[in-house]
């Protein structure tokens, strides 16, 4: 098997206008470019996704402005509202209990910026970003966690991505039952499973366009939400499987670096390319690969660089 690496980077962007997130996001432009659809790139797509923005995250559009100013490319306060994005599908796990989230990524390593962020632009907050500012999970300084997993299905309608929901929420919400009363109200463009954990309560979420909010049997997600899954789906995600492993594990690091919940190489290219256990509470979160790990905090955080070797070369 050839060797794969990813690099993975820590980096503090405050509150966006001192030109930190700018560095960070002008190396990705070009290739975020192509993510947008074809109804962002028109005028009258770009003025509805304004007005889709400015209606349903009004907290936020100073700070999409303070972004979209600093990164000065066109088309980049569309591309920032999340409401013209491509569709992404990333095959994951995760579970809530006793005040932790656990969870496990699993994408293509090119498909992943790997970028663990500090952020204060309305509030404290610390996640994996993905999109420029969106997260795949991340946590807040009222105790707050949420990550998220592909809800299994194919519907699609105008609506944001999940990343900036994720955003959203933790940066205006303090508890799961506040973020979980915001989530009625936002329009998603595709099925998503949220898991929230805060020290009172863990839920799973199952969000979609073509469905309201609905709270999971229990808090954790693998990638479906209303059986049955079909075979094709399950021979390709064993979405199932996973569910019932991390039911019978709950919130054990070790097992989630294990199969099925740990996912070596695919025919498409795609693994488990972190696994992240979140306290937040504690303000802490640890991301962890088969024999590493990284601890960051709201109290330490600390700026670097890690880079994870996959299988062995040949």
């Amino acid at each position: 098997m050839r060797r794969q690496r990813m690099t993975f980077q820590a980096i503090a962007v405050g509150d966006g206008g001192d030109g930190r997130w700018a560095a960070y996001a002008r190396v990705l432009w070009q290739e975020m470019e192509g993510l947008l659809t074809e109804e962002g790139r028109t005028p009258e797509g770009a003025d509805r996704v304004r007005v889709l923005f400015r209606a349903h995250m009004p907290e936020l559009v100073p700070v999409l402005d303070r972004l979209a100013g600093q990164l000065d490319r066109p088309e980049a306060d569309v591309f920032l509202t999340h409401a013209a994005l491509r569709p992404f599908s990333p095959a994951c796990t995760q579970i809530g209990r006793d005040g932790t989230l656990l969870r496990n990524y699993d994408l293509r390593p090119d498909q992943c910026e790997g970028a663990i962020v500090s952020s204060c632009f309305l509030r404290p907050v610390i996640g994996m970003q993905d999109m420029l500012w969106g997260l795949l999970d991340g946590m807040n300084d009222a105790g707050l966690a949420i990550s998220l997993t592909y809800g299994g299905r194919s519907a699609y309608e105008r609506g944001f991505s999940i990343l900036i929901v994720v955003r959203y929420l933790l940066e205006t919400c303090d508890t799961v039952d506040e973020a979980v009363g915001r989530l009625r109200s936002l329009p998603v463009a595709v099925p998503q499973n949220l898991t929230l954990v805060d020290a009172a309560k863990a839920v799973t979420v199952f969000v979609g366009p073509d469905m309201p909010p609905t709270v999971a049997p229990d808090a954790c997600a693998a990638n479906h939400q209303h059986l049955p899954v079909t075979d094709e789906q399950e021979r390709a995600m064993r979405t199932q499987e996973r569910l019932r492993a991390i039911r019978a594990a709950g919130v054990d690091v070790a097992a989630m670096l294990k199969p099925p919940l740990y996912r070596s190489v695919d025919e498409q290219g795609s693994r488990t390319l972190y696994t992240a256990r979140y306290r937040p509470v504690e303000g802490r979160v640890t991301y962890y690969w088969p024999g590493e790990s990284w601890q960051q905090s709201f109290g330490d955080f600390a700026p670097g660089f890690r880079t994870v070797h996959w299988g062995r070369a040949s």
